[in-house]
């Protein structure tokens, strides 16, 4: 099959593209500062298009910032479906990114997709992305979104920023720690976006294992798996300074489990985090 994707350079994206290369598939990579006619000629035969681009969500928030993080989605989809809407030979799915940020800080509650979004910023964002990926169903086409929770891989994402610091032996749990983490291995995520590819899915699906951990939990056992002591415990206000309102999104959490995901026929390689963690062999 003949995929286009966007966001390709990206952490995920690379693992994506390489796994869907793996399996025999034909990849086109789409610029986030493509015009609608070169989408458009991108797009003609395709059978898939999977949308990751997005500006990173893990920095400090400024007003600056915030409009790059939902431009970069709400629009940058908006113009997504533009360019689909004027192809002639028109891709049958249209598989979009989001996020488990769309629930917000829910406490203890178990999210499933079928649960409401939450308020905020981040749970605002992903629910207009949302919204703009499913007007490519006006279009004929099979939509399914991928709600990712916090990916693990060595080489990016959440987990290259903390090695260094556990590494030091200086890591420690982020506040009290009792906040949930939806946490997947790189290789399930990619693997759940190559099923929304391959699947006949629709909807929404929640990208993070079925066994989320608290923060305290995930910091442990990530400081078994580098043989180093996690009794560094970072405080709400050390966490404030560095990364001002985002500090926020680290300190909440979402009790997230993957339910139209594996409902769909997806089979998870990594679902307990010590297996994961020793497979990445952070050591």
């Amino acid at each position: 099959m003949r995929i286009v994707i966007t966001g390709a350079t990206g952490f995920i994206g690379t693992h994506l593209t390489s796994a869907l290369r793996e399996a025999g598939h034909e990849i086109v990579t789409l610029g986030r500062n493509h015009s609608q006619s070169d989408a458009a000629q991108a797009f003609e035969g395709a059978g898939a298009v999977v949308h990751l681009a997005g500006e990173p969500v893990a920095q400090r928030w400024s007003p600056e910032v915030k409009q790059r993080i939902r431009d970069s989605r709400v629009l940058g989809t908006e113009k997504l479906i533009q360019g689909l809407s004027i192809t002639r030979s028109r891709p049958p799915a249209f598989i979009c990114g989001s996020a488990v940020g769309y629930y917000g800080d829910r406490g203890d509650e178990i999210l499933t997709e079928s649960s409401a979004p939450g308020t905020g910023f981040l749970p605002d964002v992903c629910r207009e992305w949302e919204e703009k990926a499913d007007l490519a169903a006006s279009l004929g086409m099979r939509v399914a979104t991928v709600r990712t929770g916090i990916v693990l891989g060595p080489d990016g994402g959440a987990l290259k920023q903390m090695l260094t610091p556990f590494k030091a032996g200086v890591g420690g749990r982020l506040g009290s720690g009792r906040q949930w983490m939806p946490w997947i291995h790189i290789d399930d995520i990619a693997g759940i976006f190559r099923h929304a590819i391959e699947a006949p899915v629709t909807g929404p699906l929640n990208g993070c294992s079925p066994n989320p951990v608290t923060n305290a939990d995930f910091t442990a056992a990530l400081g078994r798996a580098l043989h180093r002591p996690t009794v560094m415990p970072v405080p709400k206000f050390a966490l404030s300074l560095l990364f001002g309102e985002m500090a926020e999104v680290l300190l909440g959490g979402q009790r997230v489990l993957p339910k139209a995901t594996q409902e769909s026929g997806y089979k998870f390689q990594y679902p307990n985090l010590p297996e994961a963690l020793t497979q990445l062999n952070l050591t």
